[in-house]
């Protein structure tokens, strides 16, 4: 830890030394996988490891989608294979809703917590009044482990049971807290109505948006505020500082946006589905697609930080829609468009004139396109989906850059 602002010089990189940093790791990562976690030997058994070292080249490997993990643990448990430690070296072993269950390894900051507590300004000698459940899900572990990790104490709190944390909150006096803004809003007000003097300055915050009404709120009444995104399955993903602008990446990730139903990265700027490749030797998640929707920043934040920043949360990536009594979902969407070809961006719209639903795909191709290519594509998407649908030509940039493959606009009473 260099000074009081960054956690370590890895912060304040020059970008492309940070970037080649991580693609000469790369190869000894897929390696790995494929060495260790059967699962991922299967899906990487055609990679040349050596060979994957830039952006590019990881473009071209399969996907792995968040949205499998149950039927794969289902069929090869506990992890669906995935695993790179056995069940009995991990540290913890998590059980989330779906169930999806996760494994945990060693070490003092195992979910890369440490950077978002420092950059939220958790200082050795802090105490921190952690909310976020420790019952079978991860979410108080990733905290609790970070915050300790930058020499903190910890209020174990876990979530619900207000009297008793605003009673605890009193005897013990944290300085700084970690959860869901809305819950450090309803404590703080608690406090206020009682009498009680408020000695948090400082919150780490994660689990629903922070609006810019709440972040004011919380700071007219002495707290500052970061946010943290992450993932039971993938630790930390991104954080912000109360001076950031937009959330940083973790310095131990490649992180690559693209369009839903793809595994295709999207042109800088446009909203697409956050895939994550990790170096973690317990859980080596290679191009594991989360299902959340995000967007690449251009530039550096202000904070001095250098790294590749997201926008934040913008939405899943899981557009299924029923239509006409068929489900239909992004993947059908990209299939219809990789049969015919010369295809980039589509959008299949659905309204419901007069209550019967209609479902239109607008594909943006150059000028008029070839001749044929509506029937090609009307034909190519009725096979993908088994679903008919008129099929709209427009010219490129016509279809919003927000990361809707399916947009369901229908109208009920």
């Amino acid at each position: 830890m260099t000074d009081s602002i960054h956690y370590d010089d890895r912060e304040t990189m020059d970008p492309e030394r940070r970037e080649a940093g991580l693609f000469a790791r790369l190869p000894a990562q897929i390696a790995l996988a494929k060495a260790k976690a059967p699962a991922m030997a299967r899906l990487l058994a055609e990679v040349d490891a050596p060979a994957i070292r830039d952006r590019t080249a990881l473009a071209t490997l399969p996907v792995l989608r968040k949205s499998e993990l149950t039927a794969r643990q289902a069929a090869e448990p506990p992890f669906g294979g995935l695993n790179a430690e056995g069940p009995g070296e991990l540290a913890h072993l998590f059980m989330s809703p779906g169930p999806i269950y996760d494994p945990q390894g060693s070490g003092p900051d195992p979910f890369r917590f440490a950077r978002a507590c420092w950059a939220a300004g958790f200082r050795a000698g802090d105490v921190v009044h952690n909310t976020l459940a420790y019952h079978f899900t991860p979410g108080g572990w990733m905290f609790d482990t970070g915050a300790r990790a930058v020499g903190c104490a910890v209020i174990p709190a876990g979530g619900g049971n207000t009297e008793q944390q605003l009673a605890a909150i009193a005897q013990l006096k944290p300085t700084a807290f970690t959860g869901m803004p809305s819950f450090l809003k309803l404590l703080l007000e608690r406090q206020e109505e009682a009498g009680q003097a408020a000695t948090i300055t400082k919150a780490l915050v994660t689990g629903e948006a922070l609006t810019q009404t709440l972040r004011q709120e919380l700071g007219r009444r002495g707290v500052t505020v970061g946010q943290v995104y992450g993932t039971a399955d993938l630790g930390q993903i991104a954080y912000e500082g109360p001076t950031s602008e937009g959330m940083i990446l973790d310095e131990d990730l490649i992180v690559e946006i693209v369009r839903p139903g793809t595994g295709d990265p999207v042109p800088e700027g446009e909203i697409g589905e956050v895939v994550v490749t990790t170096f973690s030797g317990t859980y080596p998640l290679i191009r594991f697609a989360t299902g959340d929707l995000s967007a690449f920043m251009a530039g550096t934040s202000p904070c001095g930080r250098t790294g590749m920043r997201l926008r934040g949360w913008l939405g899943r990536a899981d557009q299924t829609t029923k239509i006409r009594g068929m489900f239909v979902h992004p993947g059908q969407v990209a299939q219809a468009l990789k049969a015919v070809g010369g295809i980039s961006r589509a959008r299949l719209v659905v309204t419901n004139p007069e209550g019967r639903d209609t479902a239109v795909l607008r594909c943006e191709v150059p000028e008029a396109g070839a001749d044929g290519l509506a029937g090609r594509l009307a034909d190519a998407f009725r096979t993908a989906a088994n679903l008919r649908a008129e099929v709209e030509l427009v010219t490129p940039g016509a279809l919003p850059g927000d990361g809707k493959v399916i947009e369901d606009a229908r109208v009920y009473d």
